[in-house]
């Protein structure tokens, strides 16, 4: 028993190691995990963007792998970031919702028991960070530094304004408190994509001696649409007022990338540094229930977007860079999820995945490497809101989906209908008997959601200050 742990650390070590020759430093890799937030899948230009600049994301996919069939755990930003966090399915701990920004709440959050991984890697040396974007609790129990992360900046809630900082104004969201750095709160100066990516960058430099894990959480391209003029001004041709700043948007993140991995190359890292870089979900649409839902994204050829579970929501732009591991130029078309990342991470830092709760992610390393036959995952599987909206994809492309509450189920074949046009549910009874049944086995290790929509949390809020506290004063006697 005293053994066992050895012996697996021994058997991650082997599998990120053993499959190629020795990296420069021999050590264990720097690990780089870059998050973009509701990015449309077609809007960088190794995904086929003609109008959006992206030089840097566009070289780094060249240095490494394209995951071409890459998803998200969930089709909207804090359950996705949930289980890219903690490397299992976020309905396993009943996160399925964004929950509200309260610091005062310290059960509106991701569950305590749940062992994030840059823990799991902080115990076996790495000084990790995290910048930018949390969304996954705002009270103490779920603050980073207490979930794993030796270093934090960034912001607690669901987004932030671009350019300023103002107390007097309502808090609700919190786009317009203070960030924090770590313990205190902190400001940022001119635009706030940019001083993520400078922060990150000096994050680097502070921590280039000894392994390191850097969450590079940024809120761009997610509203409120912002970004400076002159960036704005480079995309003039785009008519559309949307699309313009989104554009800028996007441009600006892909500078702050490229100041990353100027970074790196600069203190000799980059050869030995595991960048991977993903959406948090794909790109809002103009929908039914509000045509201002869209952002200016472009999902290109997938049907649907963000808040869907069609592709569009949860097809993400997914890349993976490790120069002194993975062969440059790699096209990988078997499916897979954001959930291996935190293995992948883990298992190439010498952590151990299967301590606690067992990861259930997939190591993609020696999958990209052409060492490992097969595929990573024969299913994956999406649920939302309890079930009544739930999604399973086989490695040979076949989707069996229900995106509409109280809608029929619909089955596509990927392979030759990514657009999810051609709906032949009525033609594969058994497949669709079968692949549901592999839904409800999955589904049977989840619990209900426990989050709530932060929206109905508010309203509650404003009706117990309301009517509540009113009611109560008046029956104790005080003054109206």
């Amino acid at each position: 028993m005293f053994f066992w742990p050895l012996i697996r650390l021994a058997i991650c070590l082997v599998t990120c190691f053993g499959a190629v020759g020795s990296s420069n430093s021999g050590e264990r890799p720097n690990i780089i995990v870059i998050l973009a937030d509701d990015m449309g899948y077609a809007d960088a230009g190794f995904t086929g963007s003609e109008e959006i600049n992206t030089p840097n994301l566009d070289e780094l996919a060249a240095s490494g792998v394209i995951f071409t069939n890459g998803y998200c755990n969930h089709p909207f930003c804090a359950p996705s970031r949930a289980a890219l966090l903690s490397g299992r399915y976020q309905q396993r701990f009943g996160f399925e919702d964004n929950p509200a920004y309260d610091p005062f709440n310290p059960y509106l959050g991701i569950d305590p028991k749940e062992t994030l991984f840059p823990k799991r890697l902080q115990e076996v040396g790495y000084t990790t960070g995290g910048i930018g974007k949390w969304h996954l609790g705002a009270a103490p129990p779920f603050h980073p530094n207490n979930r794993g992360f030796d270093y934090f900046y960034g912001f607690l809630g669901g987004g932030h304004d671009y350019f300023e900082i103002d107390t007097r104004k309502p808090v609700k969201t919190a786009y317009f408190q203070p960030l924090i750095r770590n313990d205190r709160e902190a400001g940022f100066e001119g635009y706030l994509t940019t001083a993520l990516s400078k922060d990150a960058v000096q994050f680097i430099e502070s921590n280039k001696g000894k392994p390191f894990f850097l969450y590079l959480s940024y809120n761009a391209p997610h509203g409120p649409l912002q970004a400076p003029k002159e960036a704005i001004a480079k995309y003039s041709q785009i008519q559309e007022a949307k699309r313009r700043i989104y554009a800028a948007m996007v441009d600006v993140m892909d500078q702050g990338i490229g100041q990353v991995i100027q970074a790196l190359d600069q203190n000799g890292l980059r050869d030995d540094t595991l960048v991977f870089f993903l959406s948090d979900n794909g790109g809002p649409q103009k929908m039914s229930w509000s045509a201002d839902f869209w952002n200016g994204s472009s999902n290109g050829a997938l049907r649907g977007g963000k808040t869907n579970l069609y592709e569009g929501g949860i097809h993400v732009p997914f890349i993976a860079s490790w120069p002194a591991r993975i062969p440059a130029e790699t096209a990988f078309d078997a499916p897979v999820i954001a959930l291996d990342i935190a293995r992948t991470a883990v298992e190439c830092g010498g952590a151990d995945a299967l301590a606690d709760l067992e990861m259930e992610g997939v190591n993609l390393i020696p999958y990209v490497q052409g060492k490992q036959d097969g595929v990573p995952h024969e299913t994956l599987f999406w649920r939302d809101r309890d079930g009544t909206r739930w999604a399973v994809l086989t490695s040979e492309g076949k989707k069996y989906v229900q995106d509409k509450i109280g809608g029929e189920p619909e089955l596509f074949d990927l392979t030759n209908d990514i657009s999810e046009k051609d709906n032949f549910v009525d033609r594969e009874p058994e497949l669709t008997s079968a692949m549901r049944e592999q839904w409800d086995m999955w589904n049977e290790h989840n619990i209900a959601g426990r989050i709530g929509n932060y929206l109905e949390y508010y309203e509650r809020l404003d009706q117990f200050h309301h009517e509540v506290i009113p009611k109560k004063a008046k029956q104790e006697g005080y003054p109206e």
